[in-house]
C-alpha cells in the first residue's frame, strides 16, 4: 500500500475545496486535495454565472473552478484526481484512504465534500441540465426574467425558491404531488397571496420534452388514480427541482456528528466539528445558503482554522 503524509488533507473540489487549498498553500501547509467523484462540484454543471464577485461579464460554471483550480496550483497545492473511500479520525495522525489504495497520513483535514440536489429520477432531467432544468432558483432564476418557468415541491425550500422567482418570472406553477403543502403557514400564506404563483395540487412530473432546450413538461394529475387520472403539457421555459439536497457525508458518518438531515455540525460560526483538527466547509456543512461565494468563504475560514490548530499544536 502507497502512503503519503501531509500537514493538510482537502476532501473535495467546488468553491469550498479549492479556496481551502489557495489559502493552505499560502500558508505554507503543502495541502492535498482529492477532486472527488465530481471535479468542481456542482458548478462544473451550471453553464452561466453572473452573481460570482470578480467576473463583471459573467462566466461559466466549468471556467470558475478551472480558474480557482488554477490559482491554487500556482500556490503548490497538490491537486489529484480520486475518491477518498474510507476515513479513520480516532488515530494521529488522521488517515483516509482513497480509490486506489492509497493512504493519507494528515495533520488536518477539511472536508468540502459539498452537497447533491435531489431529482426526480427522470432521465430527461439530465438532458435538459443547464438547458432549462435546476435546482437553484437564486442561481439561475435571473436567466428566466418574464418567462415561465416551474418549480417542483411543498415544502419551504419550494416555496421560498416559487416565491424568488416569481419576482422575476412571468408565471411560476409549484407542483405538488399532494394534496397540501407541507410549508410552515407563513409560507403558505405568502405563496397563495402572489398572483403570479399557480399552485398544482396532486401532480406529478412524468417527462420534460423540448428540441435543443426545454420547453415544458409532461404532468400527470392524480397519478394512480385511474378514475380522476389527467395527463397534459405544460409549455415551460425553466424547470426547478426544490425536494432537498443530500449532503456527501456518508463515509464520515462513524466519526463527524451530524444533523438530522446529513449535514456537518460545526461549532459556532466556524468550521470546527467534533473532531480536533477536522474542519467542514462549503454546502457539506450548510444547509441554508448554498451558493458558490458562501462556499469559497467558508474554505477560507476553514483554511485559518486549520492553520491556528497546527499551530496551536506546535
Amino acid at each position: 500500500m502507497k502512503e503519503i503524509s501531509t500537514k493538510c488533507l482537502i476532501i473535495g473540489s467546488g468553491p469550498a475545496g479549492y479556496t481551502a487549498a489557495i489559502y493552505t498553500s499560502r500558508a505554507n501547509l503543502n495541502p492535498i486535495l482529492y477532486r472527488g467523484i465530481q471535479p468542481g462540484g456542482q458548478l462544473t454543471t451550471t453553464t452561466e454565472i453572473e452573481n460570482f464577485p470578480g467576473y463583471p461579464e459573467g462566466t461559466t460554471g466549468p471556467e470558475l473552478m478551472e480558474d480557482l483550480s488554477r490559482q491554487a496550483e500556482r500556490f503548490g497545492a497538490d491537486l489529484r484526481d480520486g475518491i477518498i473511500t474510507s476515513v479513520d479520525f480516532s488515530v494521529r495522525p488522521l488517515e483516509a484512504t482513497t480509490d486506489d489504495g492509497t493512504l493519507i497520513k494528515a495533520d488536518t483535514v477539511i472536508i468540502s465534500t459539498g452537497a447533491t440536489a435531489k431529482y426526480l429520477g427522470l432521465p430527461d432531467e439530465e438532458k435538459y441540465k443547464g438547458l432549462g432544468v435546476s435546482a437553484c432558483a437564486t442561481c439561475d432564476g435571473f436567466f428566466y426574467r418574464g418567462k415561465r418557468v416551474a418549480v417542483v415541491g411543498g415544502g419551504d425550500t419550494a416555496c421560498e425558491e416559487a416565491l424568488y422567482l416569481s419576482n422575476l418570472a412571468a408565471e411560476v406553477y409549484l407542483i405538488v404531488r399532494k394534496d397540501h403543502l407541507r410549508a410552515s403557514k407563513v409560507m403558505q400564506r405568502r405563496v397563495l397571496d402572489k398572483a403570479n404563483i399557480k399552485i398544482l395540487f396532486n401532480t406529478n412530473t412524468v417527462g420534460l420534452y423540448g428540441e435543443e432546450f426545454l420547453e415544458g413538461a409532461h404532468l400527470v394529475e392524480h397519478k394512480g388514480h385511474h378514475t380522476n387520472e389527467r395527463f397534459y403539457d405544460l409549455p415551460l421555459d425553466g424547470f426547478f427541482l426544490a425536494i432537498g439536497h443530500q449532503p456527501n457525508t456518508e463515509v464520515f458518518r462513524p466519526y463527524i456528528h451530524l444533523d438530522d438531515t446529513g449535514y456537518i455540525k460545526t461549532e459556532g460560526n466556524t468550521t470546527i466539528t467534533n473532531i480536533p483538527g477536522v474542519f467542514a466547509a462549503g454546502d457539506v456543512a450548510d444547509h441554508r445558503y448554498r451558493q458558490a461565494i458562501t462556499a469559497a468563504g467558508s474554505g477560507c475560514k476553514a483554511a485559518l482554522d486549520a492553520e491556528r490548530y497546527i499551530t496551536e499544536q506546535e
